[in-house]
């Protein structure tokens, strides 16, 4: 048997053209089901229903063979226990660096400002901020990160952007990019060199519809 752990939202309605091309199709449509585990429309493989930051880790320890997870979760996560073999271009959006409108924040660069930046991203901003020579204060948030600086719990934000309509519409703005994030293939190591049979075709298949695209 084959387990692909899977999110629900976007990742999942952009993965679905994908596990198509597999020749993959879920037996019940998981936005509507409230069955954590799926059966499919072949007897060896099974989809699981996990939250988005849980995918690797399932992948990680064995549960599930194969997962489809964001950049931004793996760097999170530490990818330990990881084959990443496979982009698939698809949940794009980037990593920023938000402040609220007319703060300088050039200038706190320059001087060497320590600053507080609120995220759910700690260790990329960590690793960013960091690699920029800056002190900064993190503040873990899970949600609603807008809201930070607009009250004064913090002078920057680290985010995920897409559109940007949200920053906009809170009176924020970009005002750096860390990285781009997309979602990316997983597979457990032992499970490839142990059901590499299986397995290998579903890559294969994958990278065939991405290059399609």
């Amino acid at each position: 048997m084959i387990t692909i752990a899977l999110s629900k939202g976007r990742i999942f309605e952009e993965t679905s053209p994908l596990l198509e091309a597999a020749g993959i199709v879920p037996s019940e449509a998981p936005e509507s089901s409230r069955k954590l585990i799926l059966s499919t429309n072949r007897d060896d493989v099974r989809l699981i229903i996990v939250r988005a930051s849980d995918v690797p880790t399932y992948v990680q320890y064995g549960a599930a063979d194969l997962g489809i997870a964001g950049r931004d979760v793996l760097v999170e996560h530490g990818g330990a226990g990881l084959y990443q073999p496979l982009d698939l271009k698809i949940a794009r959006r980037k990593m920023m660096v938000a402040v609220k409108q007319g703060f300088d924040y050039e200038a706190c660069l320059q001087q060497g400002a320590r600053l507080k930046v609120a995220t759910k991203y700690v260790k990329v901003a960590r690793e960013h901020f960091a690699g920029k020579g800056m002190h900064v204060d993190l503040i873990k948030l899970y949600g609603s990160m807008e809201l930070a600086p607009l009250v004064g719990l913090a002078d920057a934000i680290v985010d995920l952007v897409s559109s940007g309509g949200t920053l906009k519409a809170n009176n924020l703005v970009a005002v750096e990019e860390i990285m781009p994030i997309s979602s990316r293939l997983i597979v457990n190591q032992a499970s490839l060199k142990l059901k590499r049979e299986q397995i290998q075709p579903i890559i294969d298949a994958f990278a065939a519809a991405v290059k399609a695209e």
